[in-house]
């Protein structure tokens, strides 16, 4: 008798298919980029009208015959059964008891590749990889094993597969209706580099081996810093998408290629991160590219080298971003409301009232956000101790992240699918208390941001000054008795954030009652005289020059 086990994919349901918009943000450290020797990844999973929680599945051995179902996304999506592998390793969220993650974004690309016969979406290929692959290169082999044995059904996607010593970039597109496979390619970032993804495709140009990989399937360059299928360029050639010769092949503009939003609303990401960490200036000679100028520049760099290495503090920062102190900073200019705002509740296009058609910039930090993540890989800890998952439900600039580890077994109460219903406020759904929070925020930002900077700050500091601890600890310890430590440290930071928030939620109330400002310590509100918060600037000054002298201050006349 064949044994079946549920592969359940609405734990973390990302459903960023609304391109340019509602999709995702990916950053990435290698080691020798990171103060630490930490290899980073990141993930804001962007899609309005989600709740996106962690979900966790067991380690165990399985039985010839035993077979693993996929059932897709949605209450009608089909099942379909694989063979289950001989050993699968624990997963909680998106990284595995091996420190192997794996992070995504979505880029479409070409639509008629996607083949709605496959087995599997992207989520679906990332998660069973996960239990199955105990390196990055093992899960690039295992990506591409599943795909050409059961069929891909998204569209053009961009994997961060990372692991303890190593991040790689790998990008994949499905062959269209009735072809099982899928055609990809995969890039080591180099150790001492950054990255990032943001909907577009980036790899152009790559390595080439001579010949396949009689073994694996696909190639590999003599250096292993490269690999792809084998039909990647073949294939192009035979769907008319390339007709030059192999080394100028680009798998960017075979399968991908830009066009005005790719750049404005997806390049823009990357380009504001790279600006964080390298020269001003040379970055910001990029900003013709990024209006849609390519007369100097066509591309980003793929990675670059940064100016100083980067902690993981700086990374959650970093996805908190809304370009800040750029050309494209949102929160400078009129459309910032009189609370300096960096977000917008337009769509990214739209019409002014004389139909001219208008846009507005889509930065990495989000209001649509379901999820945040900031993955970190140790090699010089225990795999269960040493990668840690940096988590909340909503948008990173409104959350405080905290410390998932990946040895644990079992996740915390108010990150768990059940208690996080989209439908039900709740106040043990994580995703309820950050969103109740957020929404106070958003229409006072400049009003209130300090106020919930306080406590993230608060929280992030208690949680990195713990490791110390933690790690001391974790080396006194079983196997079993690890996981059930960490399990209780998780289960503890997780609750610590949640009556954080709830503090933060009354205090936003009474603090900021009837659109004053009471004094307030730390993160209580305290007797003293109240003031009015002031408008932006930019904002009083749109409205004398729309009002004229109507709101000036006169003195009488006698």
């Amino acid at each position: 008798m064949k044994h079946i086990i549920s592969l359940a994919l609405t734990a973390i349901l990302a459903v960023c298919t609304d391109f340019r918009s509602d999709a995702c943000t990916n950053l990435i450290v290698g080691k020798l980029a990171s103060v630490d020797g930490s290899v980073i990844c990141t993930y804001n999973c962007d899609g309005f009208g989600f709740a996106s929680s962690l979900s966790y599945s067991a380690p165990g051995s399985h039985a010839p015959g035993e077979m693993v179902a996929l059932r897709g996304w949605g209450p009608n999506a089909t099942v379909h059964y694989i063979p289950q592998a001989e050993y699968t390793y624990s997963v909680a969220g998106l990284m595995n008891e091996k420190q192997v993650s794996i992070v995504e974004t979505t880029w479409d690309g070409r639509r008629e590749l996607r083949n709605p016969e496959g087995y599997l979406d992207y989520f679906t290929l990332m998660h069973l990889t996960l239990q199955r692959a105990a390196t990055a290169r093992e899960a690039i082999a295992v990506m591409d094993y599943l795909v050409q044995e059961y069929g891909y059904n998204s569209t053009g996607e961009s994997f961060a597969v990372c692991d303890k010593e190593e991040a790689w970039i790998m990008e994949l597109i499905g062959k269209g209706p009735g072809r099982k496979g899928g055609v990809w390619v995969a890039l080591r970032v180099p150790d001492d580099c950054i990255t990032a993804y943001a909907n577009s495709s980036r790899i152009r140009q790559f390595p080439q081996a001579r010949k396949a990989d009689k073994k694996l399937g696909f190639c590999v360059t003599k250096d292993g810093d490269c690999m792809y299928s084998a039909d990647v360029i073949s294939f192009a050639r035979e769907m008319g998408y390339y007709q030059g010769a192999d080394q100028d092949f680009s798998f960017r503009e075979a399968y991908g290629p830009l066009d005005w939003g790719a750049i404005r609303y997806c390049d823009a990401r990357v380009w504001s991160f790279f600006r964080h960490h390298y020269d001003k200036a040379v970055m910001d000679s990029y900003l013709q590219y990024l209006n849609g100028d390519l007369s100097e520049h066509d591309d980003l760099p793929l990675w670059i080298k940064p100016d100083s290495k980067l902690s993981y503090r700086d990374i959650q920062n970093d996805m908190r971003d809304h370009y800040e102190g750029t050309a494209l900073d949102m929160t400078a200019d009129v459309s910032a409301g009189p609370w300096a705002s960096p977000y917008r509740n337009q769509p990214v296009n739209y019409e002014s009232s004389d139909s001219t058609k208008m846009f507005r910039e889509r930065p990495i930090g989000c209001q649509q956000s379901g999820m945040t993540m900031v993955c970190r890989m140790r090699s010089w800890l225990p795999d269960a101790v040493g990668g840690i998952t940096y988590f909340n439900m909503d948008d990173a600039t409104m959350v405080a992240y905290v410390p998932v580890y990946c040895g644990i077994n079992r996740i915390p109460d108010p990150f768990r699918r059940e208690n996080n219903n989209i439908l039900e406020f709740s106040e043990k759904s994580a995703f309820w208390m950050c969103n109740f929070v957020a929404n106070m925020v958003y229409p006072r930002y400049s009003a209130m941001i300090g106020d919930l900077k306080e406590a993230q700050t608060e929280l992030e500091d208690y949680y990195e000054a713990d490791q110390a601890e933690v790690e001391k600890r974790a080396s006194e310890l079983t196997a079993g008795e690890l996981s059930d430590f960490l399990t209780t440290k998780t289960i503890a930071y997780t609750d610590k954030m949640m009556k954080r928030w709830d503090k933060l939620a009354k205090l936003l109330i009474v603090k900021h009652n009837d659109q004053i400002m009471r004094p307030s310590k730390d993160g209580d509100v305290v007797f003293g005289r109240y003031s009015s918060p002031a408008y932006a600037p930019a904002f009083v000054d749109a409205v004398k020059k729309e009002t004229g002298k109507r709101y000036e201050r006169k003195e009488i006349v006698k």
